[in-house]
């Protein structure tokens, strides 16, 4: 699989792919791209709403790319990567659009920020979530805020501390899902029914939805610089290295 991100207007739905060969982990460019990609989208008066999937019938998104963490050495080009996790969840926050995610697959650390920066969100039975940085040596602190405003500080808290997948019906009753499915082509109906639906919706009626939705989270930009550099320091910890080479080495004997 080719790394990529692209987008094309269908029945005024924009439909944002992205894909890695890793899990869909993100890579710092991909990151920068899909950004900018949600907000220019986001920008065109004909686009309805926006859905953001992934390439593939497996993991959702894995995150970070392990490759890039490892080749990270100094301070600056690591807030530059986890800020592009910043990025891509503040423009799904602010580019005035419903954002519904489809989840066909497990997704861990930055790809549950990605779910819960949906507006919407859309999952198969297989799709199990995990903040698993704790394991790389750092935390979820830049997603945190998008996962909090979801599923509680309590139940984040425990996230981070223990690592472990919850279930795609424990995201559900934690608000991060708003509907299940048993596989992914009855999800894809569910998606493309609902999808046809917000195409007939008033434009203005779904932007104000969206903007009072996110009423309360605009110190979320005043948090990203602390929460950013937390990651980022702790990223270049020789333990935190040696924690990655580790779950690589476990990946590929798998």
């Amino acid at each position: 699989m080719d790394t990529f991100v692209r987008s094309e207007i269908k029945n005024n739905i924009a439909e944002i792919t992205f894909g890695t060969p890793k899990s869909n982990s993100l890579p710092g460019h991909i990151l920068e791209k899909l950004a900018k990609t949600i907000l220019d989208e986001g920008a065109k008066k004909e686009v309805k709403a926006i859905l953001l999937k992934s390439e593939g019938e497996k993991a959702f998104c894995a995150g970070a790319s392990f490759d890039e963490l490892l080749e990270i050495e100094e301070l600056e080009t690591s807030k530059k990567f986890f800020g592009g996790f910043a990025k891509v969840l503040n423009a799904m926050r602010t580019c005035g659009k419903i954002v519904v995610v489809r989840v066909q697959g497990k997704a861990t650390g930055g790809g549950v920020g990605l779910a819960s920066g949906a507006d919407y969100c859309f999952a198969t039975k297989d799709a199990a979530l995990a903040l698993t940085e704790i394991n790389l040596g750092i935390g979820p602190f830049v997603i945190g805020p998008y996962v909090e405003r979801k599923i509680g500080k309590s139940q984040f808290a425990a996230m981070a501390i223990d690592a472990d997948f919850r279930s795609a019906d424990w995201a559900e009753q934690h608000n991060v899902y708003h509907s299940v499915s048993e596989n992914i082509a009855e999800m894809d109906a569910k998606i493309s029914e609902f999808l046809q639906k917000l195409s007939t919706r008033s434009e203005d009626a779904l932007a104000l939805i969206k903007e009072v939705s996110w009423e309360g989270t605009e110190h979320f930009t005043e948090l990203m610089p602390a929460r950013i550099h937390m990651s980022a320091s702790l990223i270049l910890e020789e333990s935190a290295k040696a924690n990655i080479n580790m779950i690589k080495e476990k990946l590929r004997a798998k």
